[in-house]
């Protein structure tokens, strides 16, 4: 019997999901029925949680209630932030010690450890504290390895305020308060990706949120899955340093073997629609600085790449010069990467949780089946 190998599991269909639907042909992009257009431009991502793990968009007084929840659980326990100084202290990698924080965070989560990892009213408080307290895990990271004490956050701003505030010791204008709202809420879900599906994954086991999450946050860390913004502003860093015009640039490094990065998509054939609600973005922020290279370099390499190797950018080539604007280190991308899509991931395993089956593929065996036994003395 032949068996097919679909290597990376590309156009296998393992689950059904009403979180998020993507048509790769069309370049569009819907969380629960809404169009990622409308969501970004009125949307904040404390409705867009409230809409992935409930299923509906809320009133004002659910939105309310849901986040003076959440903005009550934004403090950390002591041990927390004592491991988050040790690691920043010992100059970690932001994601790998945003992974052991989030790990670390079940020891203190005021939910019975031993509670049914299936009780959805459990796991909707679990994802609160945890969508809660990853921005303030980075930031107190970032600001410790500055040298500078962590910032506490405050209840009365939203999510994405109290990041920036705690990031940077100063509440945000309404300009950048906005665009990073926007960036959280186009960042939240997008299907079956890596770090979602290992969420799956683990909790297809009947493994509990914390470890779902975990699982998650380390499959982000991969320069293939969350670490490409990043690199893309490393990119245009290069770019602007060298001196060379866009075309030439892109040429020698694809001379050199190099891939450009921030283009293609397993699943976009064109324009990833984040792309561009993000491109708008990077260039009123320019415009509001009075400098705007970083989103012409941007364009200039998009439409190079369009034209001449019919590749159409993905989300990470405009969300990198959005942040850079922003002031956000380049080291902190696929952090904040999971502080968004972390309402991705909690929903999906919440699905999980309520139709569950263990998720056990099978390989197709390439090995020897009839090797002879060789005692030790002889080998």
């Amino acid at each position: 019997m032949s068996e097919e190998v679909k290597k990376g599991l590309e156009g296998v269909v393992v689950a059904e999901s009403g979180l998020s639907f993507i048509n790769g042909d069309e370049g569009r992009l819907i969380y629960r029925g809404y169009a990622i257009e409308d969501l970004a431009r009125d949307a904040s991502y404390e409705e867009v949680l409230y809409l992935l793990w409930h299923g509906e968009l809320p009133t004002q007084d659910e939105l309310d209630e849901f986040s003076g929840e959440m903005a009550a659980e934004r403090e950390l326990d002591e041990d927390v932030l004592d491991t988050v100084r040790k690691l920043a202290e010992a100059d970690e990698q932001p994601m790998a010690a945003l992974r052991t924080a989030v790990s670390m965070l079940s020891a203190n989560d005021p939910d019975d450890s031993d509670a049914d990892p299936t009780d959805r009213e459990v796991n909707l408080r679990k994802g609160r504290r945890i969508t809660a307290k990853i921005p303030t895990i980075i930031a107190a990271f970032k600001r410790i390895r500055d040298g500078d004490d962590p910032v506490e956050p405050r209840e009365d701003l939203d999510h994405a305020e109290n990041f920036l505030y705690m990031l940077n010791g100063e509440e945000p204008d309404e300009v950048l308060a906005e665009t990073f709202d926007m960036a959280l809420v186009l960042h939240a879900d997008h299907g079956l990706n890596a770090s979602t599906f290992s969420s799956m994954v683990t909790s297809s086991t009947l493994s509990d949120l914390h470890s779902a999450v975990t699982s998650a946050v380390g499959t982000l860390a991969g320069p293939l899955h969350g670490g490409a913004n990043a690199n893309v502003m490393k990119m245009l860093k290069e770019l602007d340093e060298s001196g060379k015009d866009a075309k030439t640039w892109v040429d020698d490094a694809l001379d050199r073997g190099e891939r450009i990065m921030g283009f293609g998509h397993r699943v976009y054939n064109v324009k990833d629609p984040r792309a561009k609600i993000l491109g708008e973005k990077s260039e009123e922020l320019g415009e509001a600085a009075g400098d705007t290279k970083w989103y012409e370099m941007s364009a200039d390499i998009e439409e190079y790449m369009q034209n001449e190797k019919g590749l159409a950018p993905n989300v990470d080539f405009y969300s990198a010069s959005t942040y850079y604007q922003m002031g956000i280190p380049i080291d902190l991308y696929t952090p904040i990467f999971a502080m968004s899509r972390v309402g991705g991931w909690i929903g999906h395993v919440l699905e999980q949780y309520d139709d569950n089956r263990l998720i056990r593929p099978r390989a197709k065996y390439t090995g020897s089946k009839d090797e002879e036994w060789v005692p030790i003395s002889e080998r």
